[in-house]
């Protein structure tokens, strides 16, 4: 970072520097200043267990060395990032999430285990966990993103169409395991349709505040903590996602507007879901500024240029 350098990315990185986790060092390196992807491969190895699957606290919001469902999926959107979705890793991967899998071939959010370790009270552990689109969906739309065949996947997607296309009500994050399912899953029709509907059900329901300068009076998310609120970007992260179809020009705009104006004093940007536990508290903010960045490049947003107004504060 060059000195004196005030721009939305030098603050980040300064941020980064300053706050993050080796992983989150290295994708930083890697996603925006040129760096290697290999880096980035051995940072994420530090995650994995003998079994095939990822813990230690890769998600940091369930702590603890087992493998988890939610470490796993944040582990393939790290591999997705580096394009390096595939081989042998990614096929023992899903064999251990056929292991951690529900009679129907679904992923729960916390896999019950012999002894507990600390988790966030938003993520209860339950004796016998039911299978959740907040966790399968991202692992299959990825795996399906990358070409990836394995014998679990046939259960597993059928349980997201099953469960997307049965939903008259969906909670906020569950919108979007649906979205990550759908910008990845093959039959590509198929998933315009669901699209759709899901879209009109979002409208209907307000699960996503679409004018920000009205976020006082939107509802927010069920059982999340005070002004924790889904907006556009949050569910189309890219501008190629079927959810970027939900909204008009100018709601995206005004949303990524938002985004911009929510970098703090410290270069990151902030987290909304409640704190539970310093550690997790600490590790989860690099995170949300890598997709933070991430996703204003993604719309074409500059980085390198003057920090927008606001008060790096924007989302409390």
């Amino acid at each position: 970072m060059a000195h004196g350098d005030t721009s939305m990315l030098a603050r980040a990185e300064h941020f980064i520097w300053l706050t993050a986790r080796v992983l989150e060092q290295r994708r930083f390196t890697f996603h925006f200043l040129g760096g290697d992807p290999d880096p980035v491969d051995r940072a994420l190895g530090a995650y994995l267990n003998d079994d095939g699957g990822y813990g230690h606290a890769l998600d940091p919001d369930l702590r603890g060395p087992l493998s988890q469902p939610l470490h796993c999926a944040h582990a393939l959107r790290v591999l997705d990032g580096l394009n390096r979705c595939a081989g042998r890793r990614v096929e023992r991967l899903c064999d251990r999430l056929t292991r951690l899998s529900t009679p129907e071939g679904a992923l729960p959010v916390v896999v019950p285990a012999p002894r507990g370790y600390p988790a966030a009270p938003y993520h209860p552990v339950q004796d016998d966990p039911p299978g959740s689109l907040v966790t399968t969906g991202p692992v299959v739309g990825l795996l399906h993103r990358n070409r990836v065949w394995h014998a679990w996947l046939f259960r597993a997607t059928e349980f997201c169409w099953e469960r997307l296309e049965s939903l008259r009500r969906c909670h906020p994050y569950e919108l979007q395991g649906a979205v990550a399912f759908l910008d990845g899953v093959p039959d590509r029709a198929r998933a315009v349709a669901a699209a759709d509907r899901l879209g009109r059900l979002v409208r209907e329901r307000e699960l996503v505040v679409l004018d920000p300068a009205d976020r006082a009076q939107a509802p927010a998310v069920p059982g999340g903590a005070p002004g924790e609120q889904l907006f556009a970007y949050d569910v189309a992260r890219r501008p190629e996602s079927l959810a970027r179809g939900w909204f008009t020009d100018e709601e995206i705009a005004r949303s990524l507007d938002f985004l911009a104006a929510g970098q703090e004093q410290d270069g990151g940007w902030p987290v909304h879901r409640r704190a539970w536990a310093p550690g997790s508290a600490l590790e989860r903010r690099p995170i949300a500024t890598l997709e933070a960045l991430l996703t204003l490049r993604a719309y074409g947003r500059p980085l390198d240029g003057p920090t927008p107004p606001g008060p790096g504060t924007a989302r409390r």
